[in-house]
């Protein structure tokens, strides 16, 4: 995640491979608007002003099919399509993290707050662990935080580092945890608050199950955490290094973690008050640049090498913007290419064919599929709830169970699949490859799949609404 100048850097060999990955997915959805033929559900425009698909007045084939100019601008194209303001914001956000965090790198904040941590924590590591993982997944589970805390994943793979373990145990201690909490979908705004929402039920019904689902979730994270870090643990073999409190440094740690702090409590007031849930991520970056800019100063950097580092910052994670446009070009082609609902018609056809209690797994496996494309939460709940919860009430399940379904399919792919921008900055930052990630990752994602389907079918057999 460090290299010899300090700062955050996108590492070059995980860059390349990303790019790879990402590229190889682009030509295949290309390929896919020439064989698959086009399509369109009607849509009509709800009481909030929301376009949801009207699954009463039927799908139709149209023409379909893009050119290749267009497939070749997608990249670019896709900031002037639907959706290109959140990629824009992500965007400036990345490029605030990048200076932030490159400033207090270089100013030696950044590791004494590491020394500070291991100093008062080290001798209770596992209970940290514990503690940090249930951090993190109360905030995707509760305020539906995600990329929000992206500026957080470098702080925690620093610290996983700094106590012994890797940056595989850092990783998984925030962004896998903020991706599974975020899955459970507890009190989500952006996927349970949406979907019932569109489905006519009360916002946040049914919150015992979802509950009891976020505990089993957390259990099954923080056992396969554990497994892994003693396997990696450098602990006992670690220099113990006496520490040696710093003044200032201490005052700029106070005041990085009071600004940050406020923060993350507007953030975390946002689950209550709804007209800031669409500020989250402005309000993150404002708070995180705030943090950065007072405490370095205040550490006693000077301002223009404050300004000098972070220049550099933002420099070194532009690699990340490049791949942050192709991962968001993949569900521009199958737009406009008018394939997606294509494939989405396809997909609910085939539940007629299903056994009436293998239906809810199917419509999570819907929502896994279309994750791949459309990493929104909320997108994916105006294209897909107003279509799969009429047609599961045919088959008798309960709209409530879908929409643990629609927040399980839309939430544990978001840190498996490489077409989210999260995942992709968070790999960059910590210097992991995807490959290495997939295979660090995948016994877990596939245990989970598997408690977690496990749950939809209790859902059914007990007729949880």
């Amino acid at each position: 995640m460090e290299d010899k100048k300090g700062g955050l850097n996108v590492s070059v060999k995980s860059f390349i491979g990303a790019i790879a990955v990402i590229l190889v997915l682009m030509v295949l959805t290309y390929v896919m608007t020439m064989v698959i033929p086009g399509g369109e559900y009607a849509r009509v425009t709800d009481e909030s002003g929301n376009t949801v698909i009207a699954p009463e007045e039927g799908f139709t084939f149209v023409w379909g099919g893009l050119p290749f100019w267009k497939w070749i601008l997608s990249p670019f194209l896709v900031l002037g399509a639907d959706g290109g303001g959140m990629i824009i914001a992500i965007v400036a956000f990345l490029l605030v993290i990048g200076g932030v965090f490159t400033a207090l790198d270089n100013c030696g904040l950044m590791r004494y707050m590491l020394d500070v941590i291991v100093d008062k924590c080290g001798n209770a590591r596992y209970r940290l662990l514990c503690i940090i993982v249930l951090f993190f997944m109360g905030m995707g589970a509760f305020i539906g935080s995600f990329e929000e805390c992206v500026p957080l994943v470098p702080i925690v793979v620093a610290l996983a580092v700094s106590l012994g373990w890797d940056v595989y145990t850092g990783m998984g201690m925030s962004l896998l945890a903020a991706g599974c909490g975020f899955a459970s979908g507890v009190c989500n705004p952006f996927t349970v608050g949406v979907a019932q929402g569109l489905a006519d039920l009360p916002m946040f019904s049914g919150i015992w199950f979802r509950a009891l689902g976020f505990v089993f979730i957390y259990g099954l994270l923080v056992l396969f955490l554990i497994r892994h870090a003693r396997k990696v643990d450098l602990g006992k073999r670690l220099d113990k290094k006496t520490f040696v409190k710093d003044a200032k440094m201490s005052r700029a740690l106070v005041c990085f973690a009071s600004i940050l702090g406020v923060g993350i409590v507007i953030v975390l007031m946002s689950g209550f008050v709804t007209v800031l849930q669409d500020y989250t991520m402005i309000i993150v970056a404002v708070m995180f640049l705030a943090a950065g800019v007072a405490s370095t100063l205040l550490s006693g950097f000077g301002g223009a090498n404050l300004a000098k580092s972070f220049g550099q910052g933002v420099i070194s994670i532009l690699p990340a913007v490049l791949l942050i446009l192709m991962a968001s070009s993949i569900k521009y082609t199958l737009t406009e290419g008018k394939i997606l609902d294509t494939l989405l018609y396809w997909s609910v056809e085939a539940l007629a064919e299903l056994p009436k209690w293998s239906i809810i797994i199917f419509i999570y496996l819907i929502v896994l599929g279309m994750n791949f494309f459309i990493s929104s939460g909320s997108a994916k709940a105006f294209l897909l709830i107003p279509l799969i919860v009429p047609i599961a009430q045919i088959f008798g399940i309960e709209p409530q169970l879908c929409i643990v379904a629609f927040a399980f399919g839309d939430g544990f792919s978001n840190v498996f699949y490489p077409t989210n921008a999260a995942l992709l900055i968070s790999l960059g930052l910590a210097d992991v490859s995807y490959g290495k990630w997939f295979r660090y990752t995948w016994k877990f994602q596939l245990a989970n799949l598997i408690l977690t389907s496990g749950l939809l079918l209790l859902g059914y057999f007990i007729g949880y609404r």
